[in-house]
């Protein structure tokens, strides 16, 4: 999960929160502003539920998909892009 999270810790910083609701988990990533001016939605607030195993499973990925849009729209720089997508190659996601 953490390695998925780098692109974005790159350009700001993360609030992430864990709740447990029965037997599941909520978590919670929310994205602060980087700079004055960023797209509101740039920081727009990512929450997911499900079992332990299920978020082992795949909060990796949903964040790994998340970063690449908000570091899409983030960056001005196609360039960017597609560094972060080779790295993303060379450590075998999509």
């Amino acid at each position: 999960m953490f390695v998925e999270l780098m692109p974005l810790l790159k350009e700001r910083t993360l609030l992430i929160t864990v709740a447990r609701l029965d037997e599941q988990l909520k978590v919670n990533v929310i994205p602060t502003k980087a700079k004055e001016g960023d797209d509101q939605a740039l920081t727009t607030p990512l929450s997911y539920t499900g079992s332990p195993e299920e978020l082992d499973a795949e909060l990796g990925k949903h964040l790994a998909s998340s970063s690449i849009r908000i570091c899409s729209s983030a960056a001005p720089w196609p360039k960017q892009r597609r560094k972060w997508m080779r790295r993303r190659r060379r450590l075998g996601r999509k």
